[in-house]
């Protein structure tokens, strides 16, 4: 392939500008400084609409020097130049996971893996092969069942467990992490009883003699939670740098990492500086760390590689569990309509704050009645503090998982410029129940994609591992083709809400940096930005949808340096 000539000419401007630096070639003539690296022999996407495709790339110093065709580049090579030969593998701007909880994605290689669990039964022979080789009256924590495929149709209860370890105390949260069952050790120790009441924003499900299931919801959860402890120290900072580790390996240059407790962020600052973590992390700590964010933000560590800017915050529950807040009650649940986890003063208290310290909110809504409210709290928070009192004018708020919208709000995203921050391997796998959840009318607006994109709004793409598997393969398969990983599709999963190919790669890469300020730095391969880059073995813009699963991480390549590779 060729470059049009106007193209090629404005890449060779580009390569050329009087900002790259230079080396004098002893005669007073100032030439081109060798690349570091060049990359070609592949398709490159670039995801920059000046440029959306080239035959070469050029790095020097960790920023991208050119783009363009393969005779151009010929002029960056010096004697010490690594040339990367693609082979026909496809290279794209580094893949940024715009939700997802590093620690967690660590922790998974960790603890018992309760991912692919196809029964009760099932769960119940893992926990006893897992309790087989722990001392008697130790704690079991396991993470990654969900029932709705079960042929029992029901949650796990502490009879299930008891039967399998009885002798143990059992924690299991469900893979969306908004729900977990225990056995009874594990309710007596965390002193569950049948006169226990549920705390605000939690539920205790009960038998009909009124004694606990052992099923704790969201904020109910706490007590058992505390049995299986938290990672610390040495412990905490490796598996925090596995699933870094992990990450990169599947073809993700960079997470957001939601949900950090302010007290680890210089943990993961330290793992940069140690070169332990191989990936770009852009953070979102807890509320509590709301008031000393603010005095520092943005706080910037070790050039740009971990970033902390950011408070997650949560509206409601999840839809798997019924925690999800919704206007009308569920449908296969009438008397629940979901857990709310925020009250509107506490929440506009923190609004506030933000906008005029410059600290970015990035909230947890999944329900109809929670993306609602948190649409409403953000127009009454602008109203509260206008522009020329916010630090940041547009302060790019986001609304983390945005399942289910009211089709009459979703013009309102773009209105007050909030990003929604969608998974979309949440609705291949959500769509399975949420028919049953919801009823047919409420799917017009469940993991609306197409339509949000149409409104004027921009996605940030992620897969809320551990939740998911957290592959970029799968979410970018799943926001174009919109099917199971089967193939599973029918009318109430609205095909229709399935992006194109090139919106699926920004969602994954442009978009992603924007909602973190970066756009100018990440997220495109252009002249100027840094040097991120995803390698796949095949050409995910143009396979067949189903091939795009198979398709195998080449490379990950962030800042220049290669951080994985599989050759």
């Amino acid at each position: 392939m060729r470059l049009l000539p106007a193209l090629a000419a404005a890449a060779a401007i580009a390569a050329c500008s009087p900002s790259d630096p230079q080396a004098d070639d002893g005669a007073g003539i100032m030439t081109e400084a060798p690349a570091s690296m060049i990359l070609r022999g592949g398709p490159i996407h670039t995801a920059d609409d000046a440029m959306p495709s080239a035959e070469a790339v050029a790095v020097r110093d960790g920023r991208i020097v050119y783009v363009g065709d393969e005779a151009g580049v010929e002029a960056f090579i010096g004697a010490g130049t690594e040339i990367v030969e693609l082979d026909g593998a496809a290279l794209y701007p580094g893949f940024t996971d715009a939700h997802v909880h590093v620690l967690g994605v660590g922790s998974r290689e960790r603890t018992l893996n309760l991912e692919g669990t196809e029964s009760i039964t099932d769960l119940q022979d893992r926990v006893r092969a897992a309790s087989a080789e722990l001392p008697e009256g130790s704690v079991l924590y396991g993470r990654g069942w969900i029932e709705t495929h079960w042929p029992e149709g029901r949650f796990p209860n502490r009879g299930d467990l008891d039967a399998a370890a009885s002798d143990h105390a059992v924690v299991l949260t469900r893979a969306d992490g908004h729900a977990l069952v225990a056995n009874s050790l594990a309710l007596e120790r965390a002193g569950i009883t049948a006169d226990s009441v549920a705390p605000e924003g939690g539920d205790i499900l009960r038998d009909e003699a009124g004694e606990p299931t052992g099923m704790l919801i969201d904020t109910a959860m706490y007590p058992a939670e505390a049995l299986v402890g938290e990672l610390e120290g040495a412990e905490r900072a490796d598996t925090y740098a596995e699933g870094a580790t992990v990450m990169a390996s599947l073809g993700w240059t960079g997470g957001h990492d939601m949900s950090v407790p302010y007290s680890d962020v210089a943990m993961i600052e330290g793992l940069a500086a140690e070169d332990r973590l191989p990936i770009r992390v852009y953070v979102s700590v807890n509320p509590d760390g709301l008031a000393t964010l603010a005095r520092e933000t943005p706080r910037i560590a070790d050039d740009g590689r971990v970033i902390t800017r950011a408070v997650k915050m949560y509206m409601d529950g999840a839809l798997g569990s019924r925690g999800a807040a919704l206007l009308e009650p569920y449908s296969d649940a009438p008397s629940n309509q979901g857990l709310m986890l925020s009250n509107e003063d506490e929440t506009l208290s923190a609004f506030t704050e933000a906008l005029r310290a410059g600290v970015q909110m990035n909230v947890h809504a999944i329900g109809d009645r929670g993306n609602r409210l948190l649409l409403d709290w953000v127009e009454a928070a602008y109203a509260a503090v206008p522009p020329e009192e916010r630090a940041i004018e547009n302060p790019r708020w986001r609304d983390e998982h945005t399942q289910i919208v009211d089709p009459a709000d979703i013009r309102r995203f773009a209105e007050l410029g909030v990003i929604p921050s969608m998974q979309p391997s949440h609705a291949i796998g959500d769509l399975f129940f949420a028919p049953d959840r919801l009823g047919e009318e409420r799917l017009d607006g469940a993991y609306a994609w197409r339509d949000l994109i149409d409104s004027g709004v921009v996605i940030a793409g992620g897969s809320d591992a551990p939740v998911e598997r957290g592959d970029p393969r799968i979410e970018f398969y799943a926001a174009v083709a919109r099917r199971a990983l089967d193939g599973t599709q029918t009318e109430q999963w609205h095909p229709d809400q399935a992006v194109t190919r090139q919106e699926a790669l920004r969602m994954f890469t442009a978009w992603p940096a924007y909602a973190s300020f970066r756009e100018d730095e990440l997220g495109r391969i252009a002249v100027g930005l840094r040097a991120d880059f995803t390698v796949f073995s095949e050409d995910i813009m143009t396979i067949p949808e189903e091939d795009i699963l198979t398709a195998e991480p080449v490379m990950t390549i962030v800042d220049g340096e290669v951080v994985y590779s599989a050759r």
